[in-house]
């Protein structure tokens, strides 16, 4: 089944139930009013949910309406955790060496994490809002899942169990403000602002032999101004799995309900699949011809991410949005 919020009922949105085909949508009146209470309760919720969906895909849900992606918020508006692998180690590489540092040898045996911004993430469709110009404004096309209630020390053949909704994030980076801030040794907070979440999340059967050895195996789309920045295939050079970043952010702590667990910056080995970021894009340019020629983000540009099906189809409605000035 597909989920989505709308804008609606206050900060958490309202929940709503998608047909796979992204044209209409029912309220989840009686079953939970958002994602986040049906999360909570997702043993007693999903399966009323599944049959509210196989009922919209019927034309028999009462209270359809057609799906309108200007009003959705993201499916969850607010989370009480987002947790961001960078499982894409060439994405990792290239990056580290833009700014000239090395990969230590620990991050192949052991996943690299942090906590990110979660109390607010854009819908598909709101702007990208940024004080300057002269941050590095950046997008990173990623796939997320998320949780229900996971134990601590949780192992991960058990954490696979735990995967209960899939989706994409546009995890924005401001890079001019990255290396004085990691340099002082604490981590991401200025230089990581709002993410912005995909239309729908979706359950994991939804993908079919597309969702596998707890990765996603399909490309991950993402233009910038129409133009294809990459195509990666998401299932391709992810050194940990979701249930293995999973177990890693549960060594210590349990994770609530609706816990947002990020894949990182989707990428490649095959150079030719493109880049799911502007600053990967603009370190092979450098590789390939001295210096980077591709700008950051400006204001007025547009960017897209999505992820279809083997046959075209869209999944998880696309996450669509323009780069404005604070204050504009």
């Amino acid at each position: 089944m597909k989920l989505a919020s709308l804008k609606e009922g206050g900060r958490d949105g309202t929940l709503i139930v998608v047909s796979r085909d992204l044209s209409r949508a029912v309220r989840a009146s009686g079953i939970a009013s958002t994602l986040q209470a049906a999360l909570e309760d997702w043993q007693n919720a999903a399966p009323r949910l599944a049959a509210l969906a196989e009922a919209l895909e019927q034309g028999q849900a009462e209270g359809m309406f057609p799906l309108e992606m200007e009003r959705l918020a993201a499916p969850l508006p607010r989370a009480y955790e987002f947790l961001d692998g960078s499982a894409y180690l060439p994405h990792v590489e290239r990056v580290r060496r833009a700014r000239g540092a090395t990969v230590p040898e620990s991050f192949y045996t052991d996943p690299l994490m942090y906590q990110a911004t979660s109390a607010g993430f854009y819908g598909p469709r709101d702007p990208i809002v940024v004080p300057s110009e002269d941050f590095g404004i950046d997008l990173e096309a990623e796939v997320v899942v998320i949780t229900d209630d996971v134990p601590m020390g949780v192992s991960p053949d058990q954490a696979e169990q735990h995967i209960q909704l899939i989706g994409l994030v546009n995890d924005v980076s401001l890079r001019n403000l990255i290396p004085a801030e990691l340099a002082k040794g604490f981590g991401f907070l200025v230089s990581k602002p709002r993410s912005a979440l995909s239309p729908v999340f979706l359950t994991p059967d939804e993908l079919g032999e597309a969702w596998r050895d707890g990765k996603v195996h399909l490309p991950l789309l993402s233009f910038v101004n129409g133009r294809p920045l990459g195509h990666p295939e998401a299932g391709e050079d992810m050194q940990f799995s979701f249930p293995e970043l999973i177990a890693h952010a549960a060594k210590t702590r349990p994770l609530v309900a609706g816990t947002i667990i990020g894949s990182g910056t989707v990428a490649n080995h095959d150079e030719s699949r493109g880049a799911s970021c502007l600053a990967e894009l603009r370190m092979l340019e450098t590789i390939r011809e001295g210096a980077p020629r591709t700008p950051f983000l400006k204001f007025g540009d547009v960017v897209r991410i999505e992820m279809r099906d083997r046959q075209g189809g869209d999944l998880f409605g696309a996450i669509e949005q323009r780069v404005a000035p604070s204050g504009g």
